[in-house]
């Protein structure tokens, strides 16, 4: 069984469920094996704070990562009915036995339908799903490797993972086993660069832990670096090849970057397809513009003539980004650019998916930030 460096009853629910159903033939994938009979995937520090959110550092073979496991409670969707929460996790019983390779595609291209809209080219991701399915290269998806692509592919942040999977600012998929998948570490797991432990975090008052941040934050060209990083990481995700995705929770703690100060995401569950943004909160019942929330970042508005919010997200991804990385930037930021900066940054603050031309002003406000960062950091050792 798996080595645990922290072993304990949230450890071993996952590993012990996994290799159960692989030994039965129920699940497979590339990190199966090493995962239940040659024990050279290894758990290491816990990174969850609840049971149903399960995270850890891990060793796979001599290369680091995490491992994550029922990383969100993913919609449910059953084709001809609306859109709900998934209440229970029922895992691994889709596709059935005797479901042909031909079959596994049509239910993947459906399930891409109703999560990205009906767009051209969705039959280039099913292939690419297929490839990925495929753990042992063999050429061929078998029931188990299929049981366990259609369990991932519920989690958006590994749909993300593959879609995006040559982009530089999204961890690499290392392997998965069943519901359970290995991503690439990242060394610096916050954007300010300190992480302290969950139950510490508790007792540290807000204004304290904000001046601990601006202490430990890289220095000001790392930080531009950084955020370079995060504005390349909105283009992928706006309008990208399959859709546009929605940052629902931009927060430092979701942002990290690696020893050359490159930006890595650390956590993608709350980045959403707009078309399964739009169908899981439209019509939802409120009183005000705070109840049509999901996650903490995409916000729509409550028609008050009918008590239901409307489908269309206030804030583009680049807005919110650029409201995070505001004192991110401006502190310590060089003299002779600093008011050009927060001229830019606010302009970009100010984005509203409604607004006409807003997708030209996006690109434009978006090229000139980057633009500026770079001319001042592209001749130092930090570029």
């Amino acid at each position: 069984m798996a080595r645990s460096l922290c072993p304990g009853a949230w450890l071993r629910k996952p590993y012990y469920l996994q290799c159960d159903k692989y030994k039965t033939g129920v699940i497979d994938g590339p990190a199966c094996n090493s995962l239940c009979v040659t024990e050279t995937l290894y758990f290491g520090k816990c990174l969850s704070t609840k049971p149903n959110n399960q995270m850890y550092l891990g060793i796979w073979g001599n290369l680091p990562g995490v491992v994550k496991c029922q990383m969100e409670q993913a919609l449910h969707l059953d084709f001809g009915t609306e859109l709900e929460p998934r209440k229970e996790i029922v895992l691994f019983d889709k596709p059935t036995r005797g479901t042909t390779v031909q079959k596994f595609k049509e239910m993947v291209y459906s399930l891409f339908k109703a999560k990205l809209g009906d767009q051209g080219n969705l039959s280039e991701l099913v292939n690419l799903i297929l490839t990925v399915a495929d753990g042992d290269k063999d050429g061929q998806v078998s029931l188990g490797e299929a049981k366990s692509a259609w369990a991932l592919l519920q989690l958006n942040e590994f749909l993300l993972m593959v879609i995006l999977q040559d982009k530089e600012h999204t961890p690499k998929l290392m392997g998965f086993c069943g519901d359970l998948y290995v991503m690439e570490s990242v060394e610096y797991t916050s954007l300010y660069g300190i992480s302290l432990p969950w139950v510490i975090e508790l007792f540290i008052p807000s204004g304290f832990r904000r001046s601990m941040d601006q202490l430990f934050t890289p220095s000001w060209p790392r930080k531009a670096k950084i955020a370079i990083g995060l504005l390349e990481f909105v283009e992928d995700v706006f309008h990208g090849p399959y859709g546009n995705f929605l940052m629902c929770d931009i927060s430092a703690k979701n942002l990290g970057y690696n020893d050359k100060y490159d930006l890595k995401m650390v956590d993608m569950r709350k980045i959403v397809p707009e078309t399964n943004l739009k169908e899981l909160i439209k019509d939802r019942h409120c009183e005000s513009d705070l109840d049509c929330v999901y996650g903490t970042d995409c916000r729509t508005t409550c028609d008050q003539s009918t008590m239901r919010c409307t489908s269309e997200v206030i804030q583009p991804n680049l807005a919110k980004a650029c409201q995070l990385l505001k004192d991110y930037l401006l502190r310590g930021a060089p003299p002779e650019i600093r008011e050009e900066l927060e001229k830019q940054l606010y302009s970009c603050i100010a984005l509203k998916v409604t607004a006409n031309q807003m997708e030209m002003e996006h690109s434009l406000i978006l090229n000139n930030l980057k633009t500026l960062l770079w001319k001042k950091i592209s001749y130092t050792n930090d570029s």
